[in-house]
């Protein structure tokens, strides 16, 4: 047995997030259903986080322990072979034995796509969240100086009965607009459930000018369970990539 490590890009507009679910389909699920073809036994892919349903990535890191003589470029055209046309395995590598694509991650970068020019857009749709309104780009900036640094992001966390500490660090929160579009870059050692997307959600609130900045600081300073803001849908959002030392 040798442990692997994979990257894959995905669309994850089919599927009900990363992680293996009954009866659902999920990307984990399809990644298990070819290695247990190729290997001949049941093997478990562990992934560096579980997007949410209607995510997608550009390169989740995963890995896998498997018995098998094929090269591992052999491995990923393989997988491509017989994985469906919205999923694909861009690389695959040995890895040391210790290696755990989750425990080992030290960092993550998702980015969020918005769109709010007044002719709706035919290709690319399915990638980016499409808005009515104009936010205030300066004003988002300013909101999201709040967000950056360590933080006890419970109010960001879609799991209210969330165990384990919330505390995250937000390494930096970039903002472009190019015509139409808004991008919304995410840099830190890791997101809570559905953080990403809130956090978007209260930055274009304030952009709109629907709430003003202090609520955001409230949201971030407060001990009581209080609304951030609306979580942004799903399809804006992408993870771009995974540090590991």
């Amino acid at each position: 047995m040798k442990n692997y490590k994979f990257t894959v890009k995905y669309d994850g507009t089919r599927y009900y997030g990363w992680q293996r679910q009954p009866e659902r389909n999920t990307v984990q699920g399809k990644l298990e259903e070819v290695l247990c073809r190729l290997c001949g036994v049941p093997t478990e892919i562990i992934g560096a986080g579980r997007t949410d349903a209607g995510v997608h990535a550009e390169a989740m890191i995963a890995n896998a322990e498997l018995d098998t003589e094929l090269s591992v470029n052999e491995i990923r055209d393989y997988m491509n072979r017989y994985l469906p046309d919205d999923i694909a395995v861009t690389g695959v590598s040995e890895a040391s034995p210790r290696f755990h694509a989750r425990y080992n991650a030290i960092g993550k970068t998702y980015r969020y796509t918005v769109f709010t020019g007044e002719v709706k857009p035919v290709f690319g749709k399915r990638y980016m969240t499409v808005i009515d309104d104009k936010p205030d780009v300066g004003i988002m900036k300013e909101a999201a100086k709040l967000l950056v640094g360590k933080h006890d992001f419970r109010n960001f966390c879609a799991n209210p009965k969330m165990k384990k500490s919330t505390v995250r660090e937000i390494y930096s929160i970039d903002i472009k607009q190019k015509g139409d579009m808004i991008t919304f870059i995410f840099r830190g050692n890791g997101f809570l459930q559905n953080m990403v997307r809130i956090a978007v959600g209260a930055l274009l609130e304030a952009g709109c000018k629907r709430c003003g900045i202090p609520h955001i600081e409230r949201a971030l300073s407060s001990g009581e369970r209080i609304k951030a803001g609306p979580t942004a849908p799903p399809q804006g959002l992408c993870l771009v990539k995974v540090d590991y030392f």
